[in-house]
């Protein structure tokens, strides 16, 4: 499972027209999870629609939404599953969210929902997450996002870092004591 991070160079990190025109509008081929989100649509309906605990929507809606209106998604986990998913099914398992998830920090991340094939994560407005079973649109994905990069090549640099810092520390903390 291949997945990538886009922390810089874009005006709205998680704008979802952009997103999908770099995965060739393949987003139509899910239907969609959306959870633990914020954001502020100017019309009312999409306000409240996104307000719900979750949303269960066609890739196709969601599209059409995507482009009634120029929202900025502040938090939320946007998770496809194949069109053979019902809902029932999909809710027999917990529901993704976004802030205080460390799997999104791990050597080998993967998606939360075991059923979905790919999740695109909004987090705090400052960066998306983009993870999915196809490598293919993970390979669209930085394509069409050059300054992206592989997420779990880049935790497995930053861990280890930590780790050697973790190290360092506790061998100058044995000295003084």
């Amino acid at each position: 499972m291949k997945s990538a991070i886009l922390d810089k160079g874009e005006k709205y990190y998680t704008y979802l027209p952009k997103v999908f025109k770099a995965i060739g509008d393949e987003q139509i081929k899910y239907n969609w999870l959306i959870t633990d989100c914020v954001c502020y649509p100017q019309n009312s309906k999409l306000d409240k629609l996104f307000s719900q605990e979750y949303v269960w929507i066609s890739g196709k809606q969601l599209t059409e939404v995507i482009h009634k209106e120029d929202i900025q998604f502040i938090w939320g986990v946007f998770s496809g599953f194949s069109k053979k998913n019902t809902l029932e099914e999909v809710l027999k398992y917990d529901l993704p969210f976004v802030d205080g998830y460390e799997g999104f920090w791990v050597d080998n991340v993967s998606i939360q929902h075991p059923l979905a094939s790919i999740e695109i994560v909004a987090w705090d407005s400052s960066l998306t997450l983009f993870i999915s079973k196809d490598d293919d649109l993970v390979h669209k994905f930085r394509c069409g996002f050059p300054l992206s990069k592989d997420l779990s090549a880049q935790n497995t640099r930053d861990n280890s870092e930590i780790e050697h810092i973790e190290e360092l520390l506790i061998r100058e903390l044995v000295k003084r004591n």
